[in-house]
């Protein structure tokens, strides 16, 4: 026995100056402890050895940091001195310590508060057991945690457990009263309301006054009686002075009356409402002088709208309102063929009837109207619009020309690019995109030779020599130019041409001059001349002249010794000058501006037509100087032909347009011709004395023309439209590609991207 009550007396204490060093001075002051410590002396003596172990019970049971402190190092917490004091009789209730000390993470000592138990009355005795003090931060930032905040001591607030699908289920079927089907946002726990609350969703749902015994219509308090009294308050005679009018009065008016005469007082004018416009909006009013007038012939009122028919209404008669059909037609006819801009339509009702669509487009064609009127009426001339058209021949009258087809010629797998016809007008040559030159028999349409000149260039241009002393064939391939005769010919003819083209080469081996440099080191030639292969040779190939860039056109001079190639990617090398006679090629331009697409001689003097894309030019060859530079206004010019006379000349385009140049004129264009529907690939003169000059364009049809030039300055070129020959089919976009006229009669022959050449006749 008094070891267990010399064992309780040490604990007891070891205890007491630890929490003394932990309490403040106010709450635990130096006499009350020492009434403690002689209480405890006496009073703990008589104590059993069952409550001491009691104690231990009780320690036992906090949390698993209490557990790991020993307490004979004098580490216990605040709440067993005060447990000890109240039972040891030293404080009451209401004197004990309200916190409990611990330790934080760093150690130190932490005292944690107890929860305010509110009284009766107390003010926070309806404040909610548990706040959420995490302020304005959204609760789904705690989504991922297992609590949803913290309270007043920084208590975790614990998500509430959520139920199985069959207990919402089952919440859901047997609702409670007050349930809501929300969650509290600040406990995440169902939120309950009470009937006071229910009632006052159920007022403000129904459009009621929340307040509840709120009357919105009182009962009126009538503030005067209704009961007229008959007899008046005084029964005094009226005063003489209130029938004498007032002298006083009188003057104080004649006063006012003078002062109004006089102008020093105005009358009362009330004040204008108009809005002052902006000064710096000007607004015109081309109606602000109209001032009504008489009736007269001269005199032009303001236009008026015409009444609304009975198409117009929302519900018009049966018989104004269209049929499947006629809503059809007017829905694909153009916004100039329609008669009127509305279609008929019936509503049942006019609140159905929607927003006029062309509204704002009828206000301001309406606004045009009046600002467009005639404000005063002015005789007119009654002129014919045809009248003043010139005066063209009929087609009828400008025969012969070509208006039907009359032979196909098939035999090319592919595009054909080039066609040319003889000088005779015996044969015709074509090239197409199976690297073959095919001569036919022109009236037959019988192919009477071919040969294959590559395997994978594509033959773009074929052209005859001009002359019939001789008969050769220029072609080119690649970077090849190739020159054959073909043996169709009298033996005669065929040796004279093989003499013609073999004369070149004593020449070359013997009198040509090396072309040098500055420094004098060798060039390279801008061509070379050799012979073909034997295969080529045997059919009829006898030279083949290399230049640097592909060759797309070929053009000979009238008298058969030179001719021209174009090579649109040969930058400064793109033109080159062949001299037949002497195997000699020449580069005339040094520089060329721009990209060359076509060049031409002229038919009778020493110049040179070299077109680029948007720009032609004329040099003399004898003087080496530029001449004129037109201008013809196109995108991209595509191919150029001169009049036989010189002095015109015609230009494609690939922007559809046909233009007519004078030389003697201007620069410009004397005429643009806009007839075709995709780009126009090659154009013609007849060059055998008939009028006539045709297109061929990529949609696949050949428009002839006819065009008169007389030799009178004063007088210029007469143009008329012939006839439009469709034949050929479009291909990838691509039509007629090239065309010739026969020398002497009013036919043409057309190459197609189909694969065939037509003779028009």
């Amino acid at each position: 026995m008094a070891s267990a009550i010399g064992n309780k007396r040490k604990a007891v204490t070891r205890d007491v100056p630890d929490v003394i060093d932990a309490a403040s001075g106010d709450e635990l002051e130096s006499g009350l402890l020492d009434g403690v410590l002689s209480q405890s002396e006496d009073g703990e003596l008589d104590e059993d050895d069952d409550e001491v172990n009691e104690e231990d019970k009780d320690e036992e049971g906090e949390d698993e940091d209490d557990e790991n402190e020993d307490v004979e190092d004098g580490k216990d917490d605040g709440s067993s001195l005060s447990n000890a004091l109240t039972r040891q009789g030293g404080l009451s209730d209401d004197d004990a310590p309200n916190y409990t000390v611990t330790e934080d993470a760093n150690g130190n000592a932490r005292y944690v508060y107890h929860d305010i138990d509110p009284v009766y009355d107390s003010d926070d005795s309806e404040a909610p057991a548990t706040t959420n003090t995490i302020g304005d931060i959204p609760l789904t930032f705690y989504d991922s945690y297992p609590h949803i905040g913290y309270d007043i001591n920084g208590k975790k607030i614990m998500r509430p457990a959520k139920g199985e699908a069959l207990d919402a289920l089952l919440d859901s079927i047997e609702v409670p009263k007050g349930w809501t089907g929300l969650t509290d946002p600040a406990t995440g726990l169902p939120l309950q309301l009470s009937q006071e609350e229910l009632e006052v969703l159920r007022r403000i749902q129904m459009n009621e006054i929340p307040e509840e015994g709120y009357d919105p219509y009182p009962a009126t308090v009538e503030y005067f009686t209704s009961k007229t009294e008959v007899m008046p308050l005084s029964a005094a005679p009226e005063p003489k002075r209130r029938f004498v009018p007032s002298k006083h009065e009188a003057k104080r008016v004649m006063k006012i009356v003078r002062a109004i005469r006089e102008g020093r007082i105005l009358p009362y004018k009330p004040p204008s409402e108009e809005v002052q416009d902006d000064p710096d909006v000007v607004r015109y009013d081309v109606w602000a002088d109209e001032a009504p007038r008489a009736d007269h012939p001269m005199n032009v009122p303001a236009p008026k709208l015409p009444p609304p028919g009975y198409d117009q209404s929302y519900n018009p008669p049966p018989e104004y309102l269209p049929t499947k059909a006629e809503k059809k037609a007017w829905e694909a006819a153009d916004e100039e063929d329609k008669e009127k801009e509305y279609l008929p339509t019936a509503y049942d009702a006019l609140r159905k009837v929607p927003g006029y669509d062309n509204f704002v487009k009828e206000r301001f064609e309406r606004s045009l109207d009046l600002y467009l009127a005639p404000r005063i009426r002015r005789n007119k001339l009654n002129i014919d619009p045809e009248s003043l058209l010139p005066k063209l021949p009929s087609p009828d009258e400008l025969r012969p020309f070509p208006t039907m087809c009359g032979t196909i010629f098939r035999g090319h797998r592919g595009k054909v690019r080039s066609v040319a016809v003889d000088p005779t007008g015996t044969w015709l040559a074509s090239g197409g995109d199976d690297g073959t030159v095919r001569v036919w028999e022109f009236l037959t349409g019988r192919q009477v030779w071919s040969v294959k000149l590559s395997i994978e260039e594509v033959v773009n241009v074929v052209r005859w020599r001009p002359g019939q002393e001789a008969f050769v064939l220029a072609a080119a391939a690649g970077e090849d130019i190739l020159l054959l005769v073909p043996p169709i010919v009298d033996p005669e003819l065929e040796a004279a041409s093989r003499e013609l083209l073999d004369a070149g080469w004593g020449y070359a081996s013997n009198g040509a001059t090396p072309l040098t440099t500055a420094s004098g080191a060798r060039k390279d030639p801008p061509a070379s001349w050799a012979r073909p292969s034997t295969s080529l040779v045997d059919s009829g190939v006898l030279f083949k002249v290399t230049v640097r860039a592909p060759v797309k056109v070929i053009s000979w001079h009238r008298r058969g010794e030179y001719f021209v190639t174009v090579s649109p990617t040969g930058a400064n090398s793109a033109v080159a000058i062949h001299t037949l006679s002497k195997h000699l090629t020449q580069i005339p331009f040094r520089r060329l501006k721009g990209l060359a697409q076509t060049a031409q001689f002229h038919p009778s003097k020493p110049i040179l037509f070299v077109a680029t894309q948007r720009t032609i030019r004329s040099y003399d060859l004898v003087r080496q100087q530029l001449l004129k530079i037109l201008q013809p206004g196109a995108r991209w010019i595509s191919s150029l032909d001169l009049h036989p006379g010189g002095d015109n000349l015609i230009v494609g385009s690939y922007d559809r347009r046909l233009l007519w140049h004078d030389l003697d004129l201007a620069s410009r264009p004397y005429k643009t011709l806009r007839y075709h529907d995709k780009a126009i690939r090659a154009v013609r003169f007849h060059q055998g004395g008939l009028p006539l000059f045709a297109d061929a364009s990529d949609d696949g049809s050949v428009q002839v023309f006819h065009g008169k030039v007389v030799g009178d300055l004063m007088e210029n070129a007469t143009i008329v439209p012939l006839k439009v020959l469709r034949g050929h089919t479009v291909e990838r976009q691509l039509g007629v590609l090239d065309l010739d006229w026969h020398p002497r009669e009013p036919w043409c022959v057309s190459a197609g991207a189909d694969g065939t050449c037509r003779l028009w006749m």
